[in-house]
């Protein structure tokens, strides 16, 4: 923080925060040493990191991270264990200790870290930083007045994070009874309330041979008013389209000459047993559980190459996309940091724009479509949808709902671990493409109106950060509280601890480690 000394308020002083302040260094203490039913708190840079039956200083203290979290700062009551990433600073007679707190906080010391390896704070360049010191009196009613302006922003920040922690309930709430049905039910009863009013006139030639079949309720109507399926008929429109698929891919394998693998028969799963159904969700009538992998082509990315960081597999023109990418893109995967090269692309595989990527590890369970051709490693598994029977956005959505639960949608005999056969076996409620369209209309419209309202969460969690920084800023300039022309002034203060500093040393505060060596 850096002032002219002509702009400084009534009775403050500018100088060197080291020559206010000695950050003393903490001593390690071996995670086995560290007693779970200890009463005095271990900190590391980060905060508290464990319990001892001992404590290093007596407290308060404030502890500041050295190594890792860098520049954070930590107030503690208690007599803490600081721990040799850290510095501390103890109470002092001529500084108010949470003043100090507050002090480094307004600094952010997290900027003068320059390690290139683990993040570090050289205390020596914390101590070159120019701070304002008032009387020790204002020091007081500055840390009252924060404390008082701070703690009605906490309760608002808490409702703000209430509030957003709600809509993530409800978001997952919709997905849920978008699968069970429940999203839906009406659409279906006016459908059927329609259809049951409309039944096909007398002498009436079917439209096709499926109208034939269909009794009086599920009547064709005019217009888009289709009937809804029975569930045995979207089962077997599902073993059609995969049938046809596989014929589609051998022909184009003969046509190409043969050429590459010929294309394996779709895999056999077994049905779900009576036991299995009991334990998923009920479904509406006319909807069935499907395997994901009746539904559309699966399979892993490819990065055959070994080692895997080969300069040659990068540098081209094919993006090569990652778990994170998958995970930080909103819906459609748009960026990415590296791209193969023509060697890369021969070890691996280009999969097509919409590819819906799902992610098997590191991130698990994450879902994003492809937004321009492009190769994945195989800890990405690409889902291509049958798109005569299945919406691939509603493949997408359901995976959101069940990744905090995506093992009560497998097998038992499937691994718990998320790989390419736990995929394959994912049990999806699926039901006519009409209504996964009227799904992803609700879906849709719903979860626009929680984005916006999540993102004006956000803005105002932001503000309620730029508040506070603004309140320290306005604490450590002198514009918080009035200034006391009875108070001792600084410049007498900042001597009397300059003297003291200069003094021969003074008996150390005991600790708990040094009473037991006495």
């Amino acid at each position: 923080m850096n002032s002219s000394a002509t702009n400084l308020p009534a009775g403050w002083v500018s100088t060197r925060l080291g020559d206010l302040y000695t950050f003393e260094y903490g001593k390690s203490l071996i995670k086995g040493a560290r007693a779970a039913d200890g009463i005095y708190p271990v900190y590391g840079s980060s905060g508290i990191v464990g319990m001892h039956d001992q404590y290093l200083i007596e407290g308060p203290a404030i502890i500041i991270g050295r190594k890792g979290a860098a520049g954070s700062v930590h107030y503690s009551t208690d007599n803490p264990w600081p721990i040799d990433t850290t510095y501390y600073v103890q109470d002092d007679k001529n500084l108010y200790l949470k003043f100090s707190c507050y002090l480094f906080r307004s600094l952010n010391l997290a900027k003068l870290e320059t390690s290139t390896a683990i993040p570090g704070l050289n205390r020596n360049h914390a101590y070159d930083e120019t701070v304002l010191l008032p009387p020790l009196n204002e020091q007081h009613r500055i840390v009252t007045k924060i404390e008082e302006l701070f703690s009605e922003l906490d309760k608002g920040i808490e409702n703000l994070k209430t509030a957003q922690s709600q809509l993530k309930v409800y978001r997952q709430a919709l997905l849920k009874h978008a699968f069970e049905g429940k999203l839906t039910a009406q659409w279906r009863a006016e459908r059927h309330a329609k259809q049951s009013v409309a039944p096909a006139k007398a002498g009436a030639q079917p439209l096709n041979d499926m109208d034939s079949r269909l009794p009086p309720a599920f009547a064709r109507v005019t217009g888009n008013d289709k009937p809804l399926e029975t569930a045995d008929t979207l089962l077997k429109r599902i073993q059609q389209e995969r049938a046809q698929r596989y014929q589609q891919q051998l022909a184009d394998w003969e046509f190409s000459g043969k050429q590459g693998s010929k294309p394996k028969p779709p895999k056999t799963l077994p049905p779900l047993s009576a036991e299995e159904l009991a334990e998923l969700p009920e479904l509406p009538e006319g909807w069935v559980y499907s395997y994901l992998a009746d539904l559309g082509d699966l399979g892993r990315g490819k990065s055959k190459h070994r080692p895997r960081n080969d300069p040659r597999l990068f540098g081209g023109v094919y993006p090569f996309i990652q778990t994170g990418e998958v995970k930080s893109a909103n819906r459609i995967i748009r960026q990415y940091s590296q791209t193969y090269s023509d060697f890369g692309l021969q070890q691996s595989k280009l999969w097509p724009t919409g590819t819906l990527c799902i992610t098997i590890a590191a991130n698990i369970a994450e879902t994003a479509f492809l937004g321009f051709n492009g190769c994945f490693p195989d800890s990405v598994v690409g889902f291509s949808a049958f798109k005569k029977i299945i919406l691939p956005e509603y493949v997408d959505f359901f995976i959101q709902a069940a990744r905090m639960r995506i093992e009560a949608y497998a097998p038992a005999t499937a691994q718990k671990n998320i790989n390419l056969e736990t995929l394959e076996n994912l049990v999806v409620p699926y039901c006519y493409l009409a209504e996964q369209k009227q799904i992803l209309n609700i879906l849709e419209e719903r979860f626009s109106v929680i984005d916006q309202l999540d993102q004006t969460i956000t803005t105002a969690l932001q503000q309620a950060e730029a508040l506070r920084q603004s309140i320290l800023k306005k604490a450590f300039s002198g514009q918080l509280v009035p200034q006391d022309p009875n108070d001792e002034p600084a410049s007498e203060l900042l001597a009397r601890i300059r003297a003291e500093r200069d003094a021969p040393s003074a008996k150390p505060k005991l600790t708990n480690t040094t009473r037991k060596s006495l």
